[in-house]
């Protein structure tokens, strides 16, 4: 009989990078944009600062994304080299510390003992990693993954407000951007939900509670340094 099942949990490391990165493209972008559209500036100006956004901000995106998940990919490279050392120093030890996280699991402690002698001699550090410290192959970090997704995302996310603003006339562009980037983050939050099998209203709801904070923040802003010209 064949599993049935899917899951989608190998999917959070990319994922994650990507909805973050279009998120931050989308939100970033269109409230620079509506502040500045705000001002009474001319498309020139807008075409120049929605570029600029979106060049800088894909750079940084990557630049974040792979710092980070770099520096949590070598504390796990860390915490395997440690667990490597103490299997190697004392694995009667260590096989007490597998049957323990069994035991407080659930299982009887002769099952305990015996699963755990059966992975450690199948694979002791990928028992360990597992089970004691939580690392995984699938969830292990992967910081270029994360780099690229972010970066190419975000630029993606930064190239829809943009567009909105060069196509509409200077008198609908501040609504336009942002109506258009609020449902940009709708279909961002719904699509995100779908492809990580939760339930679509909170993440369209959120991300678009959010957008709609930031750019009501910076339209405020650019109106207040607009009068003031």
């Amino acid at each position: 009989m064949r599993h049935s099942e899917h899951h989608r949990t190998h999917r959070t490391g990319w994922l994650r990078a990507s909805v973050l990165g279009a998120n931050d493209g989308i939100i970033s972008t269109a409230s620079l944009l509506v502040g500045v559209a705000a001002t009474g500036a001319d498309a020139k100006t807008m075409l120049i600062t929605g570029v600029a956004s979106l060049v800088a901000g894909s750079m940084s995106m990557a630049a974040g994304e792979y710092v980070s998940v770099s520096s949590q990919a070598d504390t796990e490279n860390a915490d395997l080299a440690r667990e490597k050392s103490e299997l190697a120093a004392n694995p009667k030890q260590e096989h007490a510390e597998l049957t323990a996280i069994y035991v407080k699991r659930g299982l009887e402690k002769s099952l305990a003992a015996n699963v755990a002698t059966q992975l450690m001699a199948h694979d002791a550090l990928a028992a360990h990693a597992r089970d004691e410290l939580g690392i995984s192959d699938t969830l292990a970090a992967n910081p270029v993954q994360a780099a690229l997704a972010s970066a190419a995302t975000f630029a993606v996310g930064s190239a829809l407000p943009l567009i909105v603003a060069l196509l509409l006339p200077a008198s609908a562009r501040l609504w336009g951007i942002a109506a258009g980037s609020l449902l940009a983050l709708a279909v961002l939050g719904f699509v995100a939900s779908r492809v990580g099998g939760s339930s679509a209203l909170v993440p369209v709801a959120r991300v678009t509670f959010w957008g709609a904070l930031a750019m009501g923040t910076t339209a405020l802003v650019g109106a207040l340094f607009g009068v003031a010209a």
